[in-house]
């Protein structure tokens, strides 16, 4: 991954380059309404107290737990006995966009998601509450993590979530078979250039026109940003919002013209 230093020139070129978060300057009508109702949709929705106290609590935590890594490894710890508050603290996506992935969920109603890395379940519950009608089918690769995961489902009341242990290489294919399209999903567990793009490609093959991928972490490393160029020129990628932590993907018939946006959020 890239060292601090160099994620903060890079953040800090994000943000003179990027375009205006009040959507000045934008000429796609879809994307004017997505940074007007979703990006800058201040509404405090009645889940995010409850998700947030859970969040609270998390970080206050100093069981210690056994963690299988499958992924790109942690940023912050090389042990594989972590303090479930050192995971809250750094592997949970933050209040920030954990809550503008729920407003965006509310807004384009999927049904079916998926969520490749589960850790202890705050983004996955808001993912779940943002449309009780949806199913979420969160994928984890630590059996620790997943057990606690699932005690916290049931501490914010949610039953439209299922959860899937293992390496996603097995248990993606999985999941995927016994689903007929996918909605949205949100990538968040294998932060490397192949597994990206072997996620990238499973879930494209079970994508329509109105489908939302949203790959966390584009510009963590420079392999990151290698698989998020390859997926903006994928053929069937229509349009793409970089908003530098996370890059989301629509696959719009409607778009005849490739668009890729940079916006500041």
């Amino acid at each position: 991954m890239y060292s601090s230093f160099q994620l903060a020139r890079k953040y800090a070129a994000y943000i003179l380059g990027a375009l205006n978060g009040k959507g000045h300057g934008v000429h796609s009508p879809f994307v004017f309404d997505f940074i007007t109702h979703v990006l800058n949709d201040r509404t405090r929705y009645p889940f995010f107290d409850t998700i947030e106290g859970l969040r609270a609590r998390l970080r206050q935590d100093t069981q210690v737990i056994e963690v299988e890594d499958l992924g790109a490894g942690s940023a912050t710890s090389s042990s594989r006995h972590r303090y479930v508050r050192e995971i809250a603290h750094s592997s949970l996506k933050n209040k920030k966009f954990a809550q503008l992935l729920y407003r965006i969920v509310r807004y384009y109603e999927p049904r079916t998601i998926v969520e490749l890395g589960t850790s202890l379940g705050t983004t996955s519950c808001y993912l779940a509450a943002a449309n009780p009608a949806a199913v979420v089918h969160t994928l984890e690769g630590s059996g620790t993590i997943a057990d606690m995961a699932r005690v916290n489902f049931q501490k914010i009341g949610l039953d439209n979530l299922q959860l899937t242990v293992g390496n996603f290489d097995e248990t993606l294919p999985r999941v995927l078979a016994g689903l007929q399209t996918v909605d949205l999903a949100f990538i968040d567990g294998n932060h490397r250039r192949d597994p990206t793009l072997a996620y990238f490609s499973a879930l494209e093959a079970r994508s329509g026109p109105s489908s939302i991928l949203i790959f966390d972490d584009i510009h963590w490393s420079e392999e990151m940003e290698e698989a998020w160029k390859k997926v903006q020129g994928h053929e069937s990628v229509t349009l793409t919002i970089d908003l530098f932590f996370i890059g989301i993907v629509f696959f719009r018939s409607d778009f005849k013209v490739k668009q890729h946006f940079t916006i500041r959020f």
